[in-house]
């Protein structure tokens, strides 16, 4: 990324697109991601689906600037960002919910969300009691007092006070019981219709990617086996069935423990 490039974005501009192009990363020189493109725009939402070390996480926290980029792009409305720092992303309008869900324990619901406002009014909180009510009902209790459904709660909603353009969600339903999943996904496609926030989903529960996402990436052993829209791919099961040995349910929810492929 040139200088004039990172000094002529204007902080004020909405995020409009976040891509990747042929983009070659991985960790300690160490690649895991080959040529892979990916592209989504305010109000889409994209699925990325395969097995375990397939790529998955490493491509979003490629986009977070959080890998070492080998080669290839990061842009954010057109603009290459691949040397950007991390936080300067967030600045831009990119979210991001790891993994690890990304709360503070020992702090209460409410100082947690409060920590994610990047300097915004209290006010937004009541969007985050909005979008999931059981963080009002717990907002003085501790992040370690809260289940794991409300913990995750927390850390998208979390995320969400920055008011991010696009948000990267990778694997929110881990350990969810499938009514919390469920509860958790409504929200977020409600809030994604609504606020015209782009979604970039990597989850293991392959039918709820299915049913989400209206774009799908798939990922084998690093490389772009499919990229283009989910009914597209629903039209090609073989693909599913080769790359993450999904059989003709594809559209059904997934259960970790009934199929633990589904990666």
């Amino acid at each position: 990324m040139s200088a004039c490039s990172a000094c002529t974005w204007e902080i004020s501009m909405p995020l409009t697109e976040l891509a990747l192009r042929n983009a070659v990363a991985g960790y300690a020189g160490a690649t895991v991601l080959e040529n892979v493109d990916l592209s989504v725009k305010r109000g889409e939402r994209v699925g990325i689906i395969g097995r375990n070390g397939a790529g998955k996480t490493t491509t979003l926290a490629t986009a977070m600037g959080l890998t070492q980029q080998i080669r290839g792009q990061v842009l954010l409305n057109g603009a290459d960002v691949s040397n950007m720092p991390t936080a300067e992303r967030s600045r831009r309008g990119l979210g991001y919910v790891p993994q690890t869900r990304d709360i503070f324990k020992s702090m209460t619901v409410r100082d947690n969300l409060r920590t994610g406002l990047q300097g915004g009014p209290d006010s937004r909180l009541d969007e985050a009691y909005a979008l999931f009510p059981r963080l009002h009902e717990r907002r003085n209790n501790f992040g370690n007092e809260l289940s794991g459904g409300e913990q995750q709660m927390l850390s998208i909603a979390r995320a969400l006070m920055g008011q991010p353009d696009i948000l990267l969600l990778d694997e929110p339903l881990e350990g969810l019981a499938p009514v919390v999943a469920q509860e958790l996904m409504a929200s977020l496609s409600t809030f994604s219709s609504q606020r015209g926030l782009g979604c970039v989903l990597v989850e293991q529960h392959v039918g709820l990617v299915l049913d989400f996402a209206s774009s799908i990436l798939l990922l084998e052993r690093g490389r772009t086996t499919f990229w283009g829209s989910t009914a597209e791919l629903k039209k090609r099961p073989e693909l599913l069935a080769s790359a993450i040995g999904l059989k003709s349910n594809a559209s059904a929810p997934a259960s970790r423990s009934a199929d633990p492929q589904l990666v």
